[in-house]
């Protein structure tokens, strides 16, 4: 694999915060589900989530900066110089003509090779081995939803990366570009290393009769002319539903009425914002003579301004 600060664009001195937002730059750009069928995008998607997972974490990032370890987070081998052969174990003085720099075949076939597969032998003949350990790298996931998905809270299905199908819970509130965690549904791990983890990122879609606002809910509702002069009960949506409410004698176009207790949840409080209803009064989609003629007698006796 390449220089991971070379695949994610960044400086060998960026910040761990530089460093997530490169990843989420280059994820967003190409994920699989946004370049299906595209093999060549699918295999920078990896490689930019490997990368990821080494510098995302500090003491990988820092032993990968000391030449510990390689690109794909395995062990590089230790470098054994002749002098520390000069007076080996078993007696063998190195040889200044040899190419093995004081290494016999028997050295080369034992100690260099352990130190490259992470094997030591312990004491006289004994053997211990070191599995690497490597977190998988984290994914990240964009899931459109509906808005009273969004509201009300929602089950959702997710098909992931490697074809794997997942469900996973939307809760009541969740705003959109709120980011959700699955622990462990991320790329595998190497050795002992447990998986990365998923991250999704909530799209709301708009709703054709809902605005939310924070945690309150707005909705403009239409009346009639006698609605609106008269007053009475109406039906008006909600997101639990329709409900009644009334109308006050007089009310005008931008008359609001409170429902208290009808808007989202509060993720953290648990407690539910209130809906907003916007009056609009609508004349009949007809011209009636009658009206007019008595809105004319009316306007004589009751003449007023709105525009003074």
């Amino acid at each position: 694999m390449r220089d991971p600060y070379e695949i994610l664009g960044v400086a060998r001195t960026a910040s761990p915060e530089q460093i997530k937002q490169a990843y989420r730059k280059l994820a967003k750009k190409l994920h699989p589900d946004l370049n299906p069928g595209n093999k060549k995008v699918e295999s920078q998607f990896k490689e930019v989530a490997s990368a990821y997972d080494l510098l995302s974490d500090a003491e990988k990032r820092r032993r990968f900066d000391a030449g510990e370890i390689d690109p794909s987070g395995n062990e590089k081998p230790r470098q054994s110089y002749y002098r520390s052969y000069a007076e080996g174990g078993r007696g063998g003085k190195y040889r200044g003509g040899d190419q093995s720099f004081g290494l016999g075949e028997e050295d080369l076939s034992e100690d260099w090779f352990a130190n490259l597969f992470g094997e030591g032998r312990n004491g006289a003949g004994g053997g211990r081995s070191q599995t690497i350990r490597m977190r998988g790298a984290d994914v990240s996931y964009v899931a459109p939803i509906e808005f009273l998905e969004a509201a009300l809270g929602a089950k959702k299905r997710l098909t992931l990366t490697d074809g794997k199908v997942i469900d996973f819970t939307v809760p009541p509130g969740t705003t959109d570009g709120q980011t959700l965690r699955l622990k462990g549904q991320g790329l595998p791990g190497f050795g002992d290393g447990g998986a990365g983890d998923a991250y999704v990122e909530i799209k709301v879609k708009a709703h054709p009769t809902f605005k939310r606002e924070g945690n309150d809910i707005h909705v403009e509702v239409p009346v009639t002319l006698q609605e609106a002069v008269l007053g009475g009960s109406i039906e008006v949506p909600t997101i639990d539903g329709r409900v009644s409410v009334t109308v006050p004698k007089g009310s005008n176009t931008g008359t609001v009425l409170r429902l208290k207790g009808k808007g989202v949840v509060d993720q953290k409080t648990r407690q539910r914002g209130d809906q907003y209803v916007r009056l609009k009064v609508v004349l009949p989609p007809k011209s009636d003579e009658k009206l007019a003629e008595m809105v004319e007698r009316w306007a004589k006796e009751n003449p007023y301004q709105v525009r003074e």
